[in-house]
């Protein structure tokens, strides 16, 4: 089954009662049992929920895996992931990632005995030269936020399995339209389905995917003993966005490529940060390993003056000064003062964030008006 098929029918039935072609929303805390231990399936909507249960369903299958869990938010799915490992285990990621993932990984995690390496994952030796007996997690996101750095996930796969350590990817930026990490080798998947899933920017939400049993067991025990779970309307809404994840990201990827060249020759504009360019550094291992380069885009002034930056953020009339992405209309933001701010100014420089970098997330309207509404702020 090919893709949009999936997104519009994986995991979802109409309704046996009435017949609903939708999905219905499972507004419900507990289920009547006919006896103790007699029930239909469902015993308490924080251990599963009919709802949600089939957006989990659905989320697995549009990534090609088995199992799939979801969370009340991106980085509750990735707290599962975390607590999934015990004290002195070691975790190696990226030095460019999102800000969220590297605070919750600093502050939240590493008090617990947990040691975080940060390291540029484009070049693999870096990766393999931190790797011991203690590394059970190799964490990767690509392309990166906000840098778009692209890390090829068949290198960090054989690295992982070498060590014996667990690789998850997060494919938020991506998406399973444009790459499947577990077709590439890494166990676990993560999603901020708030993003591109909802599509909307009316839901938060994470999900986990995976095809490994051993896995899956534990995803699901954390999930439920956490509790961060998602609502039964959440859970609706974005069974209802992924329907039209294929139409939508076809549209991001062709305006992403649009507005990328048209900043690339703009005078005021220095770096241009999109895997779509032949020269960007790892852009034979984007097309090896995507179906299309996406509608997230950074770019850097000449000159590097925040307040320029700044000016240009607040000028824009269509682009929205917001943080998140993936809705269907274009955002803006500044990643040093909004999505990177909790990761140290001589941290975040070291890895491109900057204090002129602005981050693009392109949506759907017509090219032309966003064109020329970057024309007008950059002026």
């Amino acid at each position: 089954m090919k893709f949009g098929t999936k997104a519009i029918h994986a995991g979802v039935h109409p309704d046996p009662t009435t017949g609903a072609i939708m999905t219905p929303i499972y507004q419900t805390s507990t289920y009547v049992q006919e006896g103790v231990g007699n029930h239909k399936g469902y015993e308490y909507s924080r251990t599963q929920n009919p709802t949600r249960h089939a957006l989990e369903k659905n989320i697995a299958a549009i990534e090609n895996g088995k199992y799939g869990a979801c969370f009340g938010s991106g980085l509750a799915a990735i707290d599962c992931i975390i607590k999934m490992l015990n004290p002195g285990d070691e975790v190696i990621s990226t030095n460019d990632l999102y800000g969220g993932s590297y605070r919750i990984f600093k502050t939240i995690f590493e008090k617990y005995g947990i040691k975080f390496h940060f390291v540029n994952m484009q070049h693999p030796s870096e990766v393999e030269a931190l790797v011991n007996a203690h590394t059970k997690l190799i964490w990767v996101e690509t392309p990166t936020n906000p840098m778009m750095n692209i890390v090829d996930i068949v290198a960090m796969a054989a690295i992982s399995k070498k060590a014996g350590a667990m690789l998850a990817v997060d494919n938020t930026f991506a998406t399973p339209y444009l790459q499947n990490p577990l077709d590439l080798g890494a166990d676990i998947v993560m999603h901020s389905v708030t993003k591109y899933f909802g599509g909307h920017s009316d839901v938060v939400m994470g999900a986990l995917v995976t095809s490994n049993d051993d896995i899956a067991s534990e995803m699901y025990r954390i999930q439920n003993s956490s509790g961060a779970v998602t609502a039964p309307m959440d859970s609706f809404l974005v069974l209802r966005g992924i329907k039209t994840l294929h139409l939508r990201m076809q549209r991001h990827c062709e305006n992403g490529e649009k507005i990328a060249h048209f900043l690339k020759t703009h005078p005021k504009i220095d770096k241009v940060y999109w895997p779509g360019f032949v020269s960007h550094p790892n852009h034979d291992v984007a097309k090896k390993q995507m179906r299309g380069f996406g509608g997230m885009i950074s770019f850097t002034l000449k000159g590097n003056q925040l307040e320029d930056a700044l000016e240009i953020v607040k000028k824009v009339e269509i682009f929205a000064l917001a943080e998140s992405l993936g809705g269907v209309e274009s955002l803006i933001g500044h990643p040093a003062t909004m999505t990177h701010a909790s990761i140290p100014k001589e941290v975040r420089e070291q890895s491109g964030v900057v204090d002129s970098l602005i981050r693009l997330s392109v949506g759907v309207e017509d090219y032309e008006d966003l064109i020329e509404d970057l024309t007008k702020a950059l002026a």
